[in-house]
């Protein structure tokens, strides 16, 4: 329940123009899916992240940090608390041969910045559709490159509102996977070093990538992207297949007929059917194989009052 005087401490913490009240998350996620959220703040500083971080602590308020919503699922029921968005933090800047990229930033965009400038070894994050900030949370990677190859150093704001400057070592970074979360940091930029290379060599590789995810992945409909991650020895969406799953649906949520690994929101689904049908498919798959699928995919949020 969002209260009057909160609202106006966040305000004066950032602007009237980056807080809202109650915001649908909907809105803001990849699946169209979730209720709303309290409050929902989208800071243009640092300072200000500093700031509402350590007013919330102050205030025992609940703090969620959403990011840009591409790899998420958010409940029915909203978010209680503040919910963070960092968009207006989306500043990309190239020094030599690193790039710098505020948390908010495309990392599609962050390719595409290496392409015009001639730098290679973010190819493979050119049809990755999360932010900078989501890409270190989970290590992104596809086409066999990874977040982790390029990434040198990152500044974070922890879990006390204090800016840190962190090595990539120091975020234990493997498949799909950092210690961001367990830490509760908040990624404000991160620096990456790439190499010269040629712009012609550079677009070809961007190019192919960009052909395979659209044949591939169904662009169509509103998704999380792939939900689970690639069990050892195996590749999830074969198994879903296998289990004859392909166009499985549950309300409005669909297992997609174009790539097995991926839910679509075929049809106004709640986030409840979307989930229900990922508990179904780990269900199929388990008892059929003897795979437990691991989600990729984060759940959070409430469930509604029912």
């Amino acid at each position: 329940m969002a209260s009057q005087q909160t609202y106006l401490d966040l305000i004066g913490l950032t602007s009237k123009n980056n807080v809202l009240i109650d915001e649908q998350l909907h809105k803001h996620t990849y699946t169209r899916l979730g209720g709303a959220a309290d409050y929902f703040v989208t800071p243009e500083t640092y300072e200000e992240v500093q700031a509402i971080v350590k007013y919330a602590n102050k205030h025992h308020i609940p703090f969620t940090l959403l990011a840009n919503g591409s790899n998420l699922i958010v409940k029915d029921g909203g978010i209680r608390g503040i919910v963070m968005n960092l968009y207006k933090l989306g500043s990309i800047q190239t020094n030599g041969e690193s790039i710098v990229a505020q948390s908010g930033a495309r990392i599609i965009d962050v390719s595409r910045e290496a392409l015009q400038q001639k730098l290679t070894g973010l190819e493979f994050a050119c049809g990755i559709p999360g932010s900078v900030g989501g890409a270190l949370y989970m290590n992104a990677g596809a086409y066999g490159g990874e977040i982790k190859d390029v990434l040198v150093s990152t500044v974070v704001v922890d879990q006390q509102g204090e800016l840190r400057t962190l090595t990539a070592a120091e975020l234990d970074l493997s498949y799909r996977t950092s210690n961001i979360p367990t830490h509760g940091y908040i990624v404000l930029e991160a620096t990456f070093a790439l190499k010269n290379g040629e712009y012609d060599e550079i677009k070809a590789v961007m190019d192919d990538l960009t052909f395979k995810r659209e044949s591939k992945q169904p662009l169509e409909y509103p998704s999380c992207g792939s939900v689970f991650k690639r069990p050892p020895g195996y590749f999830a969406g074969k198994l879903i297949q296998d289990s004859g799953l392909q166009g499985k649906q549950i309300g409005g949520a669909q297992v997609s007929l174009k790539h097995a690994g991926f839910i679509v929101n075929k049809d106004h689904a709640t986030a409840e059917e979307y989930i229900d049908l990922i508990h179904f498919v780990q269900a199929s798959v388990k008892e059929k194989f003897g795979v437990a699928l691991e989600r990729e995919v984060r759940i959070i949020g409430e469930d509604p009052v029912k």
